[in-house]
């Protein structure tokens, strides 16, 4: 039996990984400059970037930040009710990793080792690590 493979090409998982992290930064309220902070984009790239007509590359790097992201969502999703799963992000945070300031301030500044540190903690929380 021949199982036929479904292959993406770059231009499709840029898109699709695009989408889904404009909808979570919305979802999260997350300014433009944040937003593009997090992507390790130019705030003008991100506007183009959302748009769902962009063609421009994203880097390896930016897609696993993208990648990251949306699993943080994700565990945020399962772990919390909605009202706390929405704010966690952008509420300033006392544990270990953060030192009282925001998560994404945090993941902004330690781009993304830091970004795949909360995703390691959350997935922690939820006992998957």
């Amino acid at each position: 039996m021949h199982v036929a493979e479904k292959i993406r090409e770059p231009a499709q998982i840029n898109a699709v990984a695009l989408k889904a992290y404009a909808r979570i930064a919305q979802a999260w309220g997350l300014s433009l400059k944040e937003a593009a902070g997090l992507a390790d984009m130019s705030e003008s790239t991100w506007k183009r970037a959302r748009k769902p007509d962009f063609a421009g590359e994203l880097t390896k790097d930016q897609l696993l930040r993208l990648s990251a992201v949306i699993g943080i969502y994700k565990s945020l999703e399962l772990y919390f009710s909605e009202p706390l799963a929405r704010c966690w992000f952008i509420t300033p945070n006392t544990g270990p990793l953060f030192g009282g300031s925001r998560p994404v301030d945090t993941a902004i500044e330690g781009g993304l080792p830091q970004i795949l540190a909360v995703r390691t903690y959350l997935d922690a929380l939820r006992g998957g690590a």
